[in-house]
């Protein structure tokens, strides 16, 4: 299980599904993933319902998740959408 995850690829996500995918308030959802920012824009969120990325300044992020599994699922669906969406 690779946890080394680009923040460059976590932003380009956020980015498409902004674009792409449906409002709702201030988030947006694109396959199944929702994206979001702080009040500020500095910490940029993505999740599904079972897994929780935040990312903050530094390039650092943190993960919340209760399974590897979880995690793999989630990370095929910002792989897919970083693929498919331009």
């Amino acid at each position: 299980m690779d946890k080394d995850i680009s923040v460059r690829m976590i932003l380009s996500v956020f980015e498409k599904i902004t674009e792409h995918g449906t409002a709702k308030d201030d988030r947006h959802e694109l396959e199944g993933v929702i994206g979001y920012t702080d009040h500020d824009g500095y910490t940029v969120f993505l999740e599904d319902h079972k897994v929780k990325l935040r990312t903050g300044f530094h390039n650092t992020y943190h993960l919340d998740y209760d399974s590897a599994r979880d995690y793999e699922n989630f990370m095929k669906k910002l792989k897919q959408i970083e693929r498919d969406y331009d």
